[in-house]
């Protein structure tokens, strides 16, 4: 473990070579896209830390020991900003040997480079504007309430929706999903995909999901996205879109220590 009390220095993510390896998407599309001059981040001992500022939330890949020392070394040097932290499994169980650690949540980044095939569904996506954020955020409060990102929120730049099929096309809203962005790197980011629960398993959400992802990939060149790592479902239907899993991460809290 890296020691605790030296004063965390700015340093070049990307000197190790860090970025090409498997298991680093989160560092190679997270903070590669641009590299903020001012970013104040950490490197050394096979991992890379960044801080994204606004959340208080630092950012780790690489070998789970080493990631788990720079979290660490990050909260010591910056206690007052340092909040949570998402690292490669198992870092939430090495800082917590340091310092107080909370809702651990299991994830998997995952990215695609590639359009995936044409669902058959596609067809019934439609775009939504800002006229439709009071209908989206009703039925994501129904269907989704935990969703990651919420109408208005300033890092969506679409988001899209399937209408009944009742004829006439001005149905009820069945299911939606929005192509938001990491915050670091501006890279874009698959979320808040929702079905209507009484509709599942009708590939509303598969076709959804392929058309955000081809759209993203048209303008991108790429898409990423998170999964919980206990969700099966999204887990076949993203390896059928031929999203990559290599990213197996963790995030966490750190809880208050006065």
């Amino acid at each position: 473990m890296l020691a605790t009390t030296l004063v965390p220095r700015t340093a070049d993510l990307f000197g190790q070579g860090l970025e090409h390896r498997s298991g680093a998407a989160l560092l190679r599309f997270g903070a590669a896209r641009p590299r903020p001059a001012g970013r104040i981040s950490w490197s050394g001992d096979g991992a890379a830390a960044w801080l994204d500022e606004a959340r208080g939330h630092v950012w780790s890949v690489g070998e789970a020991e080493a990631a788990a020392g720079l979290v660490v070394r990050a909260a010591h040097g910056l206690p007052d900003r340092v909040r949570e932290f998402t690292g490669p499994r198992g870092t939430d169980a090495l800082v917590g040997r340091h310092l107080p650690v909370t809702d651990a949540v299991e994830w998997v980044f995952r990215w695609t480079l590639e359009e995936p095939p044409v669902h058959p569904a596609e067809e019934r996506v439609v775009a939504f504007d800002a006229s439709h954020h009071e209908e989206l955020l009703a039925f994501l409060r129904v269907h989704s309430p935990a969703h990651s990102t919420g109408p208005g929120s300033s890092d969506v730049s679409l988001w899209a929706g399937i209408r009944a099929d009742d004829g006439d096309g001005d149905g009820r809203l069945v299911a939606c999903g929005a192509l938001s962005s990491l915050r670091d790197s501006g890279a874009p980011l698959m979320a808040s995909v929702a079905t209507d629960a009484g509709l599942r398993g009708q590939g509303l959400g598969a076709a959804l999901t392929s058309w955000l992802t081809r759209y993203a990939v048209r303008r991108h060149g790429f898409c990423t996205l998170w999964q919980l790592a206990d969700n099966a479902p999204a887990e076949r239907l993203y390896t059928r879109l031929g999203y990559r899993n290599e990213d197996p991460c963790v995030s966490a809290r750190l809880a208050p220590t006065r």
